[in-house]
């Protein structure tokens, strides 16, 4: 038997009604606060990746997978959204008409790590991406715009942590003083941030290995080296947080995976996933725009991870599975064939009805129709041709109403129904 590749999982009927109403609660309020949906591609040009995440990142060194198509041009599933929203922004000069663009994507991302709760090399992803404000207040909103998602689909446990990881203008001082602390505990660091504290320093703080974690409890803090302008845009985010009433912990610690983060980062973390507490995380970018070959425009977003989210939500799952409003219980071939004809009239209608097709008897076919949950059981056989009259039956008070079959059929089953359908 062939199996699924490991990593990678089936979101099954039931899971996927949870998940529709994930979405639809997202875009709602997304929509809501101005956002308009847009739909990238799964592959892109390997260099997208490689110059936007950075060539040093885990991501690009480890975890991306790229392959040479036919004509030996390197491409790769998208490991993230960000570049290529913001690839797309600049390849069709949106700038143009109005520089303030708010996107939102829903989609499928692609990393090959160790698979654990709630993390597959097939991951899905809510992404929110503001392009062409500079102002703190964005970064507030958005933070009050996950929060507000999150209280929405009744997930608790949950807290904002945030910092500030400066600008180009303030970061070089701190690099300095971070990297003498990284020569001075090389001894005490695991073999990828020795590779890191060249390459990708601030990377180190963001390890999850315990030694590393205790190695750098006395790292600098980046927000003792922030410049004036870094300075007076987090107190102002941190201010506006205040007034908007969202719980918040500065966390020194908080650093992005990606190079192409500056000033205001900040995840949503939980109890509910153990060691791996956070559910969604973003921050600004505002050179990735200019990266790749726009014009230079601050940015910021962030990324939920749908496949956590989907675990800790307080919606319950049997609230949003379907079942159909009518099982028609046919006995005979006149029967099916009238049964057939019906099913499909009425899903025209916007009624979900099914039938057995297998002409199995009438105890089988109840059996069905009890498993299937349907809310009504038409029973159509022999007599009834015979007499004019189906037998209409409550699957839930069990009361029982003869129905004419007429040429009015269809609308007499839609009034038996629709007075208990949502």
């Amino acid at each position: 038997m062939i199996q699924l590749i490991r990593g990678f999982k089936d979101i099954l009927p039931g899971e996927v009604e949870l998940w529709q109403e994930i979405e639809r609660v997202s875009r709602d309020l997304f929509e809501n606060f101005g956002f308009r949906e847009i739909r990238i591609p799964i592959m892109e040009k390997t260099d997208l990746f490689a110059r936007s995440i950075g060539e040093h990142t885990d991501i690009v060194e480890k975890e991306m997978y790229t392959f040479p198509d036919r004509k030996g041009d390197l491409i790769t599933l998208r490991p993230e959204a960000t570049a290529s929203v913001v690839r797309a922004y600049v390849q069709h000069k949106m700038y143009a008409a109005d520089p303030v663009r708010k996107f939102y994507t829903i989609g499928p991302m692609f990393r090959r790590e160790r698979p654990q709760k709630g993390r597959y090399r097939q991951f899905y992803q809510i992404n929110a991406e503001v392009i062409g404000v500079d102002s703190p207040y964005i970064d507030a909103q958005l933070i009050f715009l996950l929060a507000t998602l999150l209280d929405r689909l009744k997930v608790t446990d949950v807290a904002a942590h945030i910092n500030s990881l400066g600008c180009p203008e303030c970061r070089p001082a701190f690099r300095k003083a971070l990297s003498g602390l990284l020569d001075a505990k090389k001894a005490q660091l695991c073999a990828d941030c020795n590779r890191r504290s060249s390459t990708n320093p601030l990377r180190v703080l963001d390890c999850k290995v315990p030694g590393c974690r205790e190695a750098m409890a006395e790292a600098p803090s980046l927000l003792d080296y922030l410049c004036d302008g870094c300075r007076a845009h987090f107190d102002s985010v941190q201010q506006s947080l205040k007034r908007l009433g969202v719980p918040f912990v500065i966390d020194k610690q908080l650093v992005r995976g990606l190079d192409y983060y500056t000033r205001t980062t900040f995840e949503i973390q939980t109890g509910a996933l153990g060691a791996q507490s956070a559910v969604a995380g973003g921050g600004r970018y505002d050179g990735l725009v200019k990266m790749l070959d726009g014009p230079n425009t601050p940015a910021i977003g962030f990324a939920i991870g749908f496949d956590r989210l989907a675990e800790i939500v307080g919606l319950r799952q049997a609230d949003f599975e379907k079942a159909p409003q009518l099982f028609i219980a046919a006995l005979g071939d006149a029967s099916a064939e009238k049964a057939f004809d019906w099913i499909c009239r009425l899903g025209l209608e916007g009624v979900t009805a099914e039938m057995d097709m297998a002409g199995r008897s009438l105890k089988s076919q109840m059996k069905q129709a009890d498993r299937s949950g349907a809310g009504f059981v038409l029973i159509l056989g022999e007599s009834e041709l015979a007499s004019g009259t189906a037998i209409m039956r409550n699957m839930r008070t069990r009361a029982q109403t003869d129905v004419a079959l007429d040429d009015r059929i269809i609308d007499r089953i839609l009034a038996h129904i629709r007075p208990y359908s949502n």
